[in-house]
Order: structure tokens, then sequence, then C-alpha cells
């Protein structure tokens, strides 16, 4: 057997390398050696932090009976997801179209030339056994039918993926009826939308907020406050360390499937950092400041950038790190305080998770409790949190993905000068030069690094989308026209390589590996959609260059997705917070002042709408549009607001500047 993945930037392949199985990477070379063999092909797409994946694993890949069915009649072919979101973009397609469901584990049997004809899931180890049987059988009795199987499949795929379907242009009637879709969907006791299993629905979250600040909509903010407090409150938000679960198997938040996503974390640590501004909740406060900590310590990699997850299992158990029993309670801190901390956390001797052990939830109050009760609760969830880190701990998947750092490095932007927190700052500047310096490669993003050494798989439409929209955020926060600059490269390259000739966008490039198709999503999923993102940046840069033509591309691509987002919102969250920014304006706000702690500069970010584009430094700085020929007035801070390219009068003071924004 050769071991093909001992080289691999994904930990997902790494994981596999000692397998019994002949794994290749996704390569030419594995389709030519199945064409060679004239076997079919086993292709299996997972990512590290995946708890199926695992399972299926132990049960099958580390099998030596299984190994030999998979080496003696297969070329065997193992993609991490998340590296390649392309190759499982289109797989994902056949699996749906076929089975009308997906998942991951992904299984899809092919033909050498990659077109798939029987897709699955995970298979338990005794039925994907059968299955290689069946499978060979047919290769070798019933090819044709394989073959004429498959050709069905990828033209089923293609037919899915067309572009250019209807298109209608932002309105607010459209943004009016994608939050009353919103609103009938809510779950009035537990927050969120629909049933079981529950994601965070934080691209939708940050719509209804925005949906609020342009239209006053109570309706729309007491959905997001609501959800976002029975999140933070369930078991799906570490209560002792920080950071959000991926989601939760039940339908209040309680029980989750414990592995962490930086994306989602970006995302929530966005959304709360903006709750607060809009409320002043000390809850939304806490879990926003917790939310970045959790990123910088427990996903900071020593190279730096961001990991992309902590895994669901520890030691192959789910939980194990997380879940307590009441008995360990009492062990960790005494019969009192074991008590309380039960009572405070529901640990129950039957247990809300399994095997008696429960996850913590916050089942009160606290943050606004008497300063004895707070103080006594920090001292207790310190002391937890000692005694679980002597537990094993998950493993961490340290690759570092351009699109979900993007999301991180404009979370931790927002949260730097909304809340002032030095670490966020620093920490935004430091991973976009991470970004800038290491995943650019001859003017082209590259998706994945690891341990500093950037990977091959090139960039796809959401890299490009929102490590453009994070450039932005640091320019905006530095004033430093570098990022500003870089932004408007990636955007070029966006639209020259990215563009459907209608007004939409393929999530990959003109240039890139041609697949079964080429996938077209405007969808958001776990993250926001390539089309979505790729357009926040849009607007944003055209806002601070003044160049209108970027915005033009942003008003063509949104509505494209304009049906979408009135019929299908809970799939169209980004987009349509986007297009609450669009359709705002959005305004655009140049501080020029000598001094950044000028109260002025604060009231700039604090009470302008999500989505405008903000820049504070020194007077008349030309490479810096939005503060290029604007001087100070009367020696003094000043404000300088417009909104859609048209300019007010100029103010000095944070009251003249409100009354500007509430006009």
């Amino acid at each position: 057997m050769v071991n093909r993945l001992a080289d691999a930037t994904s930990p997902y392949l790494l994981q596999h390398r000692d397998n019994p199985v002949d794994w290749w990477p996704w390569c030419d070379e594995a389709f030519a050696e199945a064409g060679k063999r004239d076997v079919p092909v086993l292709i299996s797409v997972g990512y590290a932090a995946c708890h199926w994946c695992h399972v299926m694993a132990h049960e099958s890949f580390e099998d030596e009976a299984i190994a030999r069915q998979l080496n003696d009649n297969f070329v065997a072919i193992k993609v991490d997801r998340e590296e390649r979101p392309d190759v499982d973009a289109v797989y994902m397609t056949a699996t749906q179209a076929m089975t009308g469901q997906g998942g991951w584990p992904m299984t899809v049997f092919a033909t050498p030339g990659g077109d798939p004809f029987y897709c699955g899931t995970y298979f338990p180890k005794q039925h994907f056994s059968r299955l290689l049987t069946s499978v060979v059988k047919a290769w070798r009795d019933e090819r044709d039918g394989v073959v004429k199987q498959g050709a069905a499949v990828v033209e089923a795929v293609g037919g899915a993926q067309l572009v250019g379907g209807p298109t209608a242009a932002i309105s607010a009637q459209m943004l009016a009826t994608a939050a009353r879709r919103l609103a009938e969907e809510h779950d009035e006791t537990a927050g969120g939308f629909g049933g079981a299993p529950k994601f965070p629905p934080h691209m939708n979250l940050l719509f209804l907020l925005r949906h609020h600040e342009r239209t006053g909509s109570a309706t729309a903010l007491e959905l997001a406050r609501h959800t976002g407090e029975q999140m933070a409150r369930g078991g799906i938000y570490d209560q002792l360390a920080g950071g959000f679960a991926r989601y939760s198997v039940d339908a209040h938040w309680t029980v989750p499937h414990f592995e962490k996503m930086l994306y989602d974390n970006a995302l929530l640590l966005r959304f709360y950092t903006q709750l607060w501004r809009l409320t002043g909740d000390v809850l939304a406060r806490r879990v926003a400041d917790e939310t970045a900590e959790f990123l910088l310590r427990d996903l900071g990699t020593p190279a730096g950038g961001l990991a992309s997850a902590l895994d669901a299992d520890t030691d192959g158990v789910e939980g194990l790190t997380y879940a307590w029993m009441p008995e360990q309670l009492t062990e960790a801190l005494g019969a009192e305080d074991g008590a309380w901390a039960a009572d405070l956390f529901q640990v129950t001797p039957g247990g809300t998770f399994e095997h008696g052990r429960s996850v913590l939830v916050l089942a009160r109050d606290i943050d606004a409790a008497d300063p004895q009760i707070v103080a006594r609760w920090r001292d207790m969830r310190a002391r937890l949190l000692a005694v679980r880190a002597g537990r094993p701990q998950p493993a961490r998947d340290d690759k570092v993905v351009a699109a979900w750092n993007g999301l991180a490095v404009t979370a931790l932007a927002e949260h730097a000068v909304l809340t002032g927190s030095a670490a966020s700052h620093r920490a935004a500047v430091e991973l976009a030069g991470v970004l800038a310096d290491r995943h650019i490669v001859d003017g082209r993003l590259r998706r994945v690094s690891r341990d500093g050494r950037v990977g091959e798989p090139a960039g796809v439409l959401e890299d490009y989308g929102c490590v453009a929209e994070a450039f932005l955020a640091v320019h905006q926060i530095t004033a430093q026209p570098r990022w500003l600059r870089a932004a408007g490269r990636l955007l070029d390259v966006a639209l020259a390589h990215f563009g459907t000739g209608t007004g939409g966008f393929y999530d990959t490039a003109d240039d890139a590996e041609k697949l079964l198709t080429r996938p077209a999503d405007p969808t958001d999923n776990a993250t926001p959609s390539g089309l979505a993102s790729v357009c926040a940046a849009l607007v944003g840069y055209a806002a601070l260059t003044g160049q209108t033509a970027y915005r033009e591309a942003a008003d063509a691509a949104l509505a494209t997705v304009g049906p979408l987002i009135e019929g299908h919102p809970r799939f169209a969250g980004y987009s349509a917070m986007v297009a609450e920014a669009a359709l705002a304006g959005p305004y655009e706000i140049a501080v020029a002042t000598d001094d950044l702690a000028d109260p002025l500069v604060a009231t700039a970010w604090r009470e302008a709408p999500a989505g405008t584009v903000v820049v504070a430094g020194a007077p008349d700085l030309p490479e810096v549009p939005l503060l290029a020929g604007r001087p100070l007035i009367g020696g003094r801070a000043t404000a300088y607001v417009c909104r859609g390219f048209v300019c007010d009068r100029p103010v000095t003071t944070p009251q003249d500047l409100i009354a500007r924004l509430d006009r």
C-alpha cells in the first residue's frame, strides 16, 4: 500500500493516512489509475470534526477486510469538503438528486470519468461491505446500465446548477416579505426557525437586525433578541469557556453536536456584538466578549491564522469533555457550591444527554443579578473550567481556511471598534496580514494553509468575497490604504473570472479545474453563499471608493437572488443582510481627526446603522478616498456623512452626527 496522504495539508486526510485503505487524494492521476485498472471509483467526502465521519472510519476504513475489498476492486479517493468545497458541491448535488438528502460522510461511487452512479452518506460496516460487493458485481455484469445511470445523474446535476433564472430588483417590499416569512417560522418558545435539529441562524439574525435599523421594526428586533438569548442560555453555548457548537440535536438548544466551527463563531460574534450595540443587553455583550476570547484562545495557530474547528468527539466519545454528572460538580466545587451549580446549570441525576450526563445550560438570568451572586458564578465557572481542562480534549482541525478567517476578521474588527477591545483590534489586523501575505499567490487566492504552508486548492468565490470584506473592515479600523487596494484587486478577479454573464456568479473561476459541472449555488449553507459575500464586499468597496461600477455589479447580482430572498429567506440571510445595506444607501461616514479618541469617532461607529462604512483618520488623506479633500472644520474633529454618494453638511459634535443619522 502506498501512503499518498502523508503530505496533505488537510487534517482530515491526515486522519486517514494510516488506514489500510490505499487512499488517493483528489487528483487526475487517481481517475487515470481507475481507467487503467478498469475499476470504479469510491469518492469519500467528509471533514475532520465530523462525528459520523469518524464512526465510518473506525468501522470500515480501519477494517482490514473492507480495505482489501476497496483496494482490490476500486480506486479510493478521500476528499476534505472544507478544502475542496467545489468537489463537495458537485457530488452533494448528485447525492441529493439520487437520495433526496445529503450529509457527511458522503459516499459516492463513480466511473473512471468521475460520473457518479450510486450515492449515499454513512453506511454501517456490514451494509457497506455488502454494498461494495454489489457495486463490483454491477460494474462487472451490468456495465452499460451503470454508465447510463451515471450519465443521467450528471445531466440532472447540470440541470440543478443552471444559472440565469428569474431576477427581481431589491425593494423594501421584498425585504419586508422576507422578514414576515421569518416571523411566521419563528419558534416563539425556544427561538430560532423551524424544528430540530436547530442550527444557529446567524445570517438571518444579522438580516433582522439590519431590517430593524432601517425600518424600525420592533418585531424584527425581538425575533433576533429572543433567539440570541435562548441560544446563549442553551447547551449549544459553552457555558464555561465560550464558543458555540455547530448545532443542537433538539429544538431547545439543549444538547449540541459538540463540534465548534470557526465560521459559526465568527458570524455569531458579529451578531452578538451588533445586538449589544442596539439593545445594551449585558448577556449579548458577555457572549460577544467570550466568543472573541474563544476564537483567539482556542483556535489561534502558532503560524498565524485561526484553525477551522474543534472536533465533535473526544477519544471517540461525543461530549466527553463537556458533559457533567451531579457528583462531578460536587467533587469539583464541594457540596454547597456543587448543588448550587447543578441547579443553575440544570445538571440532573438522570442527565439531559447520555449515560446520566448533562450538558450545561444557564437556567436563569445571571448577568444582571446581585454582584455577589455574579462573583460567585464567575468563580464557580473558573473552577469548573480548570477541572475540565484536566479531561481529555477534542482534537483540532488546524488548517486555516481563507473564507472563514475572513469572516473572523470582519467580526473581530466590529467587536474592536464597538467595545474598545485592543485584543480584537490587534487580531483582526494580524489575521488580515496572514491572508494577504500567505494566501494570495500571484494575485490569486489559495483556499487553505497549514503550519505556515499554503495549500494547492484555489480559492472559490466565498474566499474572494469573505476576504475582500475582511480587508475592507481592516481598512476602516486602520485607515490604511493597502487594505482597500487589496480588496479591490480581489473583487476585480471575482468580476473577471467568476461572473456568469447574466449578473450572477459561479462558485469556481473560469480557469479552475473542470468538474462535472461548474457550481453556482446562490443559497446560504453553513456559511454565506459566495454570491452574497462578494456582494457585501462590492457594496462596501463602492461606498468607500465612490466607484459606482462595483455597486452596479452588486445590484445586478442581488437581483438574481431577489426571488430567493423573498420566497425562501432562511436560505438567503446574508444576501438579505447585504440588500438591507444597499437599500439604506449605505451610509458613508468619514471622520477627519487628529485624535482617534475623539468622541465623534466612537459615535460614528456606535450610532451608524450596520452596513455603514466608516473611516476615521487624519484630515485630507489623498490615498484614503473617504478622507481625501475632507479637512477639519474650525480645528475640530469633523464628520462627513454621505448616503448613496450624496453628502450632507459636515458636523463637529456627536449630537449633530446622531441627528444626521436619525434623520
